[in-house]
Formats: structure tokens, C-alpha cells, sequence
């Protein structure tokens, strides 16, 4: 990915009326950031919608020069820029019609690895909330060490879930609300700089720009949608971890709550989206591995596989799911979505084919089981 693709991305973040949609829908149509602005004059002919205020907002010299001002940054000191079009970009989240065009990054982790959930909840955890996050990473890293734990570095459940995914070895990652120029709250830079060797910082956010109260809102999009499940461990009846809930419904991912008593105000809402049915009740690693079908580790997975001529007429993608479903087991759909590299759209369709022709069939919490 050069540079040119990296620059046109973040210009792109810059100019005005555009937005977080509109952005990823000019680059799905033109194939890139980079075509985008080469074809400004001409977009309103080829993608339909666009209008001529668009064309105007794409001629933005101011919005070029502060992208390469970021890149400089980024290559001083050592960042990643990720666009849509990079292998790394978390994949997940390049689904979500929403997404961000460009994410900055520090850190060393595998945003596309098989298993990746967010922990999230109150800034003002009580020692209950507290010691969940612990006892739950302590025994999921014991079943699935391979796990990615998402959360924002906020105060509370925020904070304590990374602390406790460090502590049991476990990749943890923070988006952040700001630029990679700062960390906020800065009383968490101790636990920032200790996730950075497995781990690390992520944000959409260009340097200099403060953590300002929407940008919290913004941000929790990108926790939710790089997911497979969001786990609100403690929330009042209001608040950020009920957004990111919410985020997670809207983009089909699994959703967990952990009850407490109905007196307790920092359980209103984990008891709010489990009566809603928002949220599925969590109480143990335990639970939670046997909702999402996940295989604890070192567990063998089914060594025969099907018989390829049963089913001749499977397509391709279909061929390509019931091997990974031989090989690995049953499997969470995002999970299908990032070992087969088949955005989460199609996928639903190709496993809605493949329950009809008796291949495969759906269990509790979007896991796939082969019929064989």
C-alpha cells in the first residue's frame, strides 16, 4: 500500500459533508481513495447519488496538506496507517457501512485473528464488575489464549478489562477517542505502554484532536464493529457501553450482559438489555465460550470430514466453507467470515444456501455446525 492510497484516505476524513458513510460508499464504488479525487469531476456520472456538493468538497488542497502533515507523524514515529484496502485493516469492521476509511495504530496484534470480542461497562466499577473482568479473562485465556480483548481505556470496566487481559497474557487493544499524540486519561500511560508488546492503541483520530464527549460516541463504533461479541459487564441505566450494545445489535454481532441486583444502579442497564433481549445473560468464561460454539484450546477438532461427491452441487464459496467447517469444527459466523475472506453479507446468503441443501445448520448464537 503506498503512501498515495494512505494520503488520499485521510483527506478524504477532511473534507466537509462527507462523513463516515458516505466516504466508505465513494471508495467501495471507485475502488479506491486515491481514484476517488482522480475522478472528482466525473463521480456524479458513475456512482449514482452523487452529487455535484460532493465534487465540491473533494477539491480541498487545505485537506491534502493536513493528510501528509499526519503522515509525517505516523512516519516519525513509527505508526501504522491502515486504510480499507489494507490486508490488516481489522475485517470485521471493514463490513460495517460506517467504518472508518483510515485507523492509526501502535502497537503488535492481529486485528483479524479468529476470536476477538470488547469488554466495556461504568467508569465507576465496583469491586463486583471488577473482580468479573478478572475471574472471566482468567478462565476465557485458559480455553482460548488466542482471544483478542477490544475495551477503550476508559476508568472503570474499561481499564480493569485490559489490565486483567495483560495479566493472563492476552492481545489487548484500546481505541481511543483522540490522536496518537496524547493518552487520556493519562494515568492510564503505564497500562497504554504495557499493551503495546501485545496489543495496543488504535483510533480514527488525526493528531491534535482532543477527547472531546462525541468522539467517545464515535469511537465506540469501531469497538462494537471490530467484534465478534460485546460483554457489558456493569452500566447504569444510561450511558456508553449501552450505545456500544446497541452498535453491536445493529451490526449482527452477539451481545452479553452480566446481571446483578436489581438495586444496584450499576447494574440497571445489563439488567435493561437482558430483559430487552438485547443482551444474553453471562455469568462465567464458561457461558460465554458455549453460546459462541467457540473450541477450547488443545480440544480436537472433528477429524473426518464429509464427503465431498454428496453435495455436487456446492459452488466455490460454498466448497470453501464446508472445508474450513471440516477442518476447524463449528465456527461462529464471523469467525467463517474471516478464515473463508468472504464479506459478512455474502456469507450469510452462501450459509442460508447451505442450510436449505441440508449441509450445514445453524445453532444457538450465529454458530455454524456441519451435517455430516
Amino acid at each position: 500500500m503506498n503512501n498515495d492510497e494512505r494520503i488520499c484516505s485521510i483527506a478524504l476524513t477532511l473534507c466537509p459533508g462527507i462523513g463516515h458513510i458516505g466516504a466508505k460508499r465513494l471508495i467501495d464504488g471507485m475502488g479506491s481513495a486515491a481514484e476517488v479525487f482522480r475522478q472528482r469531476k466525473e463521480l456524479p456520472e458513475i456512482l449514482p447519488g452523487v452529487s455535484s456538493a460532493v465534487v465540491v468538497a473533494l477539491d480541498n488542497p487545505a485537506a491534502f496538506l493536513r493528510a501528509e502533515h499526519e503522515m509525517e507523524f505516523v512516519e516519525k514515529n513509527r505508526l501504522s496507517c491502515l486504510t480499507l484496502k489494507d490486508e490488516s485493516y481489522p475485517s470485521r469492521l471493514r463490513e460495517c457501512e460506517d467504518a472508518p476509511v483510515v485507523l492509526f495504530f501502535k502497537g503488535n496484534t492481529d486485528f483479524n485473528r479468529l476470536r476477538v470480542i470488547d469488554m466495556v461497562g461504568t467508569r465507576n466499577a465496583t469491586e463486583y464488575g471488577k473482580q468479573f473482568c478478572a475471574d472471566f479473562l482468567r478462565d476465557l485465556s485458559a480455553s482460548c489464549p488466542d482471544v483478542l480483548v477490544v475495551s477503550g481505556l476508559a476508568y472503570g470496566i474499561d481499564i480493569h478489562s485490559h489490565r486483567a487481559a495483560l495479566a493472563n497474557h492476552l492481545s489487548t487493544v484500546a481505541v481511543l477517542a483522540h490522536g496518537l499524540d496524547r493518552i487520556y486519561p493519562y494515568v492510564h500511560r503505564k497500562t497504554a505502554i504495557d499493551m503495546l508488546e501485545n496489543g495496543g492503541l488504535l483510533t480514527e483520530f488525526l493528531t491534535e484532536t482532543n477527547p472531546d464527549r462525541h468522539n467517545f460516541v464515535s469511537r465506540n463504533r469501531i469497538v462494537a464493529g471490530m467484534s465478534d461479541a460485546t460483554i457489558v459487564v456493569e452500566s447504569a441505566d444510561k450511558g456508553g457501553s449501552l450505545i456500544t450494545a446497541d452498535l453491536a445489535v445493529g451490526y449482527h454481532r452477539d451481545c452479553f450482559a452480566v446481571p446483578g441486583r436489581t438495586s444496584d444502579a450499576s447494574s440497571r442497564g445489563c439488567n435493561q438489555l437482558i430483559r430487552d433481549n438485547k443482551a444474553a445473560l453471562i455469568q462465567s468464561a464458561e457461558d460465554f465460550i458455549e453460546a459462541m460454539g467457540w473450541n477450547p484450546a488443545g480440544e480436537p477438532v472433528k477429524p473426518e470430514g464429509i464427503q465431498r461427491d454428496l453435495f455436487p452441487e456446492l459452488s466455490e464459496d460454498e466448497e470453501c466453507i464446508v472445508g474450513i467447517l471440516t477442518r476447524q469444527g463449528d465456527l461462529h459466523v464471523n469467525a467463517l467470515v474471516v478464515e473463508a475472506d468472504i464479506p459478512v453479507n455474502r456469507m450469510t446468503g452462501l450459509l442460508f444456501e447451505l442450510e436449505m441443501k441440508g449441509v450445514v445448520r445453524a445453532m444457538v448464537g450465529g454458530v455454524y455446525h456441519l451435517l455430516m
